[in-house]
């Protein structure tokens, strides 16, 4: 069977939608930008939400792009065939332009026809939306897919929990989606086995979201006068589906997995097929993108910094079963650079920082390992003489604090003629795992789709609290990433030590006065290099020749931006700081009000 590669899917992928007069875009950064509903970059539309909202693209109404994700709600789950905490979205956007007909003709084409993927059409599976109390059901999307010559049988109506979209907060836009999958050639679970079944027969590869309602604050859902096409589809996925095998058998993991292997004491396992050498993959690409990131995201005790510290964490535990030496995980990562940096440059660009980070990482982990071992001699210590049992509770705090696996735990207490209480552990595990969820679900509030008049105020305000840093501290400072809600803007910047009190007295100073001098926020669209030379600043992710959007504040400021903006600084009211403290290593964190 013909082998295809990551290189040519992604080329295919964006000369098909060139060919469809679509617009190529970069990547956008895996940490959100404005963003509080999420700590990374989930879906390729998540950039796009200001221009799914109605606002003009500069490259206008048909766009393309392989946007780089993160997942973590399921770290768990990490080493099974088909999730990656890191994958490549491939996506396509109509905003105000085509919808169904051409959204769902063109897919067909792309995964049909001879000339690009050329799957088998009995292969191929699709759902719609089945319709509800709120929305009647999909039959156009299930017409068009007959009319391309589809069996009736290979689609299934689904409620929304399976094809429906959004809104990404309480209220926005949503619609309903058709999703593709692939049968993999597994045997059914059972009869009544459909795509909808999470037992591996069916894979979903597409996923083409028709944006066509407003849900309002009342629930209601009313049809949008701007009808948008959001369509997402992975590149690990689409491998697997063309190739077989599974994420890992893909040219992907290819120089990663050998590099563990070689480093590894395990020369008789394959590599592909273990689920410690996965978890290490996996892992260590993630945390090799967070760390290459060009907004300097590095490992901490909070947000991004500690999805980072657990990952790499993780797979530092797991690569001491595989008896890998220190100094193995930068090794690892060195892999990873190798066979991305041609399609992510910035990999390279930041390769010492990344594999300073991993090795500081590591000797900070190897202290607290040491540290949970005498914490797991005074747990033995504790016990009644007549115990034999180590309660969950103590198992869980020694994994929850000290990083230890439970597997580690077990081992240990073995040695020592003991035992673990493995279902109080698993309760406590259970119990924090929907803690986090829980948490999580509370940062899908607001977001890029919160335009309302607050953000809008702070989001300008952060353009005079840039330039304000700038003039007080020197213009070596660089944004590294924002964050706002209706209540308070975050701004983090590149700076080596705290601010003096009298540097954030400064800074308030400039920022009010140019509030005061109510100048006009003008927005101007030109290529990157004229925004360049015109001293625009922000961060620079678009490529060369592309069209941006430059925001000016009167002489003040001159930014690169695509968020929301009011029309006069003096409509912000008064610019406090609230808080001046350490992001991560060489990154100062700013939080601010306007009252």
């Amino acid at each position: 069977m013909r082998q295809y590669t990551s290189e040519e899917i992604r080329s295919k992928y964006l000369d098909f939608f060139k060919s469809k007069n679509h617009q190529v875009i970069p990547n956008a950064s895996v940490i959100p930008e404005n963003d509080p509903t999420s700590l990374f970059t989930t879906a390729g539309m998540q950039p796009l939400v200001p221009y799914l909202l109605g606002e003009p693209h500069p490259q206008g109404k048909r766009v393309v792009n392989v946007q780089r994700c993160i997942r973590t709600g399921d770290i768990e789950e990490i080493g099974d065939d088909t999730h990656c905490t890191f994958f490549e979205m491939l996506g396509n956007w109509s905003l105000g332009d085509y919808f169904k007909k051409e959204s769902i003709r063109w897919s067909w084409e792309f995964l049909t026809s001879e000339e690009w993927l050329h799957i088998p059409k009995e292969r191929l599976f699709f759902t719609v939306f089945a319709g509800d109390q709120d929305v009647q059901r999909d039959e156009e999307s299930y017409s068009l897919w007959l009319d391309l010559g589809v069996d009736a049988e290979h689609i299934s109506f689904q409620s929304k929990e399976h094809n429906w979209w959004g809104p990404v907060g309480s209220t926005g836009p949503c619609g309903p989606d058709t999703e593709i999958f692939i049968d993999t050639g597994k045997e059914k679970c059972s009869e009544s086995c459909d795509p909808s079944c999470d037992c591996g027969k069916y894979l979903e590869i597409w996923n083409n979201v028709f944006m066509e309602y407003y849900k309002n604050d009342k629930g209601e859902f009313t049809p949008l006068s701007q009808k948008n096409v959001d369509t997402g589809m992975g590149l690990e996925r689409v491998l697997v589906a063309l190739n077989g095998g599974t994420v890992y058998n893909t040219d992907l993991f290819e120089e990663i997995l050998k590099k563990i292997h070689e480093l590894s004491d395990q020369k008789d396992v394959k590599p592909t097929e273990s689920k410690d050498f996965r978890i290490i993959a996996d892992h260590i690409r993630t945390a090799t993108f967070i760390l290459g990131d060009p907004k300097g995201i590095t490992p901490s005790n909070v947000d991004q910094g500690y999805v980072l510290r657990r990952l790499i964490r993780r797979a530092i535990r797991y690569s001491k079963l595989l008896n890998i030496e220190e100094g193995g995980i930068a090794q690892i990562s060195q892999a990873v650079i190798e066979k991305y940096s041609s399609v992510y440059p910035e990999l390279n660009e930041n390769r010492d920082k990344i594999i300073q980070e991993l090795n500081l990482e590591e000797q900070k982990f190897g202290k607290t390992i040491r540290q949970g071992l005498k914490e797991f001699e005074k747990v033995i210590k504790r016990l009644d003489e007549k115990t034999t049992v180590i309660d969950g509770a103590s198992a869980f705090k020694l994994y929850d604090t000290y990083g230890f696996p439970i597997e580690l735990t077990q081992e240990l207490a073995t040695e020592k003629g003991f035992t673990v209480d493995i279902n109080e552990y698993q309760e406590r595990f259970e119990e924090h795992r929907k803690k986090s969820q829980k948490g999580a679900e509370q940062k899908f509030k607001g977001g890029l789709a919160d335009h309302t008049e607050e953000t809008t105020r702070l989001h300008t305000a952060t353009h005079l609290l840039h330039e304000a840093l700038r003039r007080v501290l020197g213009d070596s400072v660089e944004q590294r990433g924002s964050n706002i809600t209706s209540k308070r803007l975050r701004f983090d910047f590149s700076f080596g030590r705290k601010l003096l009190p009298e540097e954030i007295s400064e800074v308030e100073t400039i920022v009010n006065q140019a509030i005061k001098d109510d100048l006009t926020v003008v927005n101007q669209e030109m290529t990157l290099e004229e925004a360049k030379q015109q001293g625009a600043i922000g961060l620079f992710e678009s490529k060369y020749g592309e069209i941006v959007k430059v925001y000016s504040i009167g002489e003040f400021s001159k930014e690169v931006c695509g968020g929301p903006h009011v029309k006069h600084t003096g409509e912000l009211g008064t610019f406090k700081i609230t808080k001046e403290e350490s992001s991560s290593s060489g990154v100062r964190r700013i939080k601010a009000v306007l009252k």
